[in-house]
């Protein structure tokens, strides 16, 4: 075992960018994956993405030359052997994970730590899989890897304070900003985030009638956020760029595990797009048609109209992080760096909400309580007493 041996799990998109972001900062790599042309394509297209760094004199031939020479494409999940840290990018399944999990345990010494890249597994349930669980620990990087600056750090309730500090000491070496949460569903981003589509897309399946030409699209809503929150997406963009099917199994993940928790509860406009296999950009269809000849829709661009979409969706993200630093699941400071850093929001959602005035969150949540009679509305007790500890 050598510690500055690095194992990753999974080949994909978002394995293949923490091989790149580790070989970068010196560690030897051994990226691990059993699927047919898999190993293969991932081997090509991060050596494809390092010529283009030399090409836009982003590092050196020489640089380029050194993480190539670091990284080692394997088929056989053996040679993970001498490894110091493992991190598991493979399919979001609680079974597949801890299956694998198992498997390494067999294979690598007792001071290897096994690392899971899960956006909303608990810890604590993969560590289960574990004879020694003080081992495991959540190391959640976004996507891309290799661009994204934020990693969440989550130990679980059996993970040592040695794996800990190794960890974030480790990922922080390589140049990430990391923040550290709780092990709860969603952690930070992933729970907080829910409400920019889940309020969105209640918006759009309401319709709002009475618009001159008809019910409140998809991009109006993408509009208004744009325009009046100064988000670089709108939620149905980010939706398709992200892939219905990843957000949809997200989102469905976190209420799951939130025992239903209305605040969290999917849509059936996600659910029938994620069946119908329509999962954005990579598909050619998702709330938008990337097809070719297809045309996009043209917002209806009312001001009052923008901002009571905004105002809506905005409270509620604010609330979400309120209540997120008044359970203890992360500080003010780590949630207000993860959802600017992990996915660039313009500003951080507490600071966010001081700005718009707190009585006037509470209030527009409140209406909507009143209106709807749903908990999805009820305000955070952190937000109604207005203190952040």
């Amino acid at each position: 075992m050598n510690k500055s041996v690095i194992g990753v799990c999974g080949a994909g998109a978002m394995g293949s960018g923490i091989a790149q972001v580790a070989a970068t900062a010196g560690h030897k790599v051994i990226v691990y994956d059993s699927f047919e042309g898999t190993i293969e394509r991932s081997q090509k297209n991060i050596h494809a993405g390092l010529d283009k760094l030399v090409e836009k004199q982003k590092i050196t031939t020489e640089k380029s030359t050194d993480i190539k020479a670091n990284l080692t494409f394997t088929k056989s999940l053996a040679d993970l052997k001498p490894a110091g840290m493992v991190i598991e990018a493979i399919v979001e399944d609680l079974g597949s994970k801890k299956k694998l999990f198992v498997e390494l345990e067999a294979l690598v010494s007792a001071e290897c730590i096994l690392a899971s890249n899960t956006s909303s597994l608990s810890i604590a349930s993969l560590s289960s899989a574990c004879k020694k669980q003080d081992r495991v620990i959540g190391i959640h990087f976004f996507n891309p890897a290799t661009l994204m600056p934020l990693v969440e750090i989550i130990p679980g309730i059996t993970t040592s304070a040695h794996t800990l500090t190794f960890s974030r000491d480790l990922i922080d070496s390589w140049g990430k900003t990391t923040v550290m949460c709780k092990d709860t569903p969603g952690f930070i981003v992933n729970r907080v985030a829910r409400s920019y589509y889940g309020e969105s897309i209640r918006i759009y399946e309401e319709g709002w009638e009475g618009l001159p030409d008809g019910p409140v699209g998809m991009a109006t809503i993408d509009w208004a956020m744009k325009t009046f929150g100064g988000f670089k997406m709108g939620p149905f963009e980010l939706m398709d760029f992200i892939g219905s099917d990843i957000n949809y199994k997200v989102t469905e993940s976190v209420w799951e595990q939130f025992f239903y928790d209305q605040r969290f509860k999917p849509s059936l406009t996600q659910k029938r797009l994620y069946e119908a296999g329509w999962y954005g950009r990579k598909s050619g269809r998702g709330y938008y048609d990337y097809r070719e000849g297809a045309q996009m829709p043209r917002p209806h661009e009312d001001e009052i109209l923008g901002k009571a979409i905004f105002n809506r969706v905005i409270c509620m993200l604010i609330n979400e992080a309120f209540d997120t630093v008044y359970l203890k699941v992360a500080t003010v400071d780590d949630v207000e760096t993860a959802m600017m850093k992990g996915v660039n929001y313009p500003k951080g959602l507490i600071a966010w909400g001081k700005e718009l005035g707190l009585k006037h969150v509470v209030a527009t949540l409140d209406q909507l309580y009143a209106l709807y009679g749903e908990d999805r509305y009820r305000v955070s007790v952190g937000l109604r007493k207005h203190r952040i500890e």
